[in-house]
Parts: structure tokens; C-alpha cells; sequence
């Protein structure tokens, strides 16, 4: 089982101003930020955007990508614009993708430093 999915930022103010925002959208919150992460969750934390430990610049991963749980259609709808206000990039419209499900409703972005993150859910409303 997964505790927390962490991923590298190299501007971790920019980072929290979009994750603060995208992050609300699927009921996620800001639980702890310092000057070298923010750490979101609902009562622990499941997610992070760090610094690198290493001092080296931050990379996105190449076919990495993370998948946020959403309720309903509307939310990953409201991701997607979200995230695109707050200098996210498109890599995916909000859609049906019935390769992997009749019901997988899903949208890809990716954040201010690469990271492609995508929001999802099999609700058919």
C-alpha cells in the first residue's frame, strides 16, 4: 500500500499556488508547507511537491504519470480548467476513454514543472 506520492518542483511557490488550487477541486488540502515541501491530504498526508533533497535541479519523470481519484465527471471537468487557469498545460481534454473502461472519464495535465497528473473517475454521471 502507497503512504504518499511525492513529486520534484524546482519554484515551490508556484507549485503551491497550483496545487493549492487543482488539489481543493478533488478535496484535497494543504496539511503542511515549509520551505522545501507542501504536503496534501485530508487527515494525513497522500501527496507532496518538494525541492530536491539532492540540491539538483527537478525533472519530470519521462511515462510517469499520477492519477487523482475524482467523485463525479464535473469534478475532473473543474481539474482540467483549474489547473489550466493556474499555468498548468493540456495533455488530455476531460473525456470518455472506453479503451480502459465504458465509464473511465479522465483529464491530463501537466503542472508548472512537467509533471503529468491526471484527474479520474468511473462515475457515469
Amino acid at each position: 500500500m502507497i503512504h504518499h506520492v511525492s513529486v520534484g518542483t524546482n519554484d515551490l511557490p508556484r507549485s503551491r499556488a497550483f496545487y493549492d488550487a487543482v488539489l481543493a477541486v478533488l478535496g484535497l488540502r494543504l496539511l503542511n508547507g515549509s520551505a522545501e515541501s507542501a504536503d496534501y491530504g485530508v487527515g494525513a498526508f497522500l501527496f507532496s511537491v518538494e525541492t530536491p533533497v539532492d540540491g539538483k535541479a527537478a525533472t519530470a519523470g519521462n511515462r510517469v504519470h499520477l492519477a487523482f481519484a475524482a467523485g463525479r465527471r464535473a469534478m475532473v471537468d473543474q481539474f482540467y480548467q483549474t489547473a489550466l487557469v493556474h499555468g498548468g498545460r493540456d495533455a488530455g481534454a476531460p473525456g470518455l476513454r472506453p479503451r480502459y473502461d465504458a465509464n473511465f472519464y479522465g483529464a491530463f495535465v501537466l503542472d508548472p514543472d512537467g509533471n503529468k497528473i491526471e484527474a479520474v473517475t468511473y462515475s457515469a454521471k
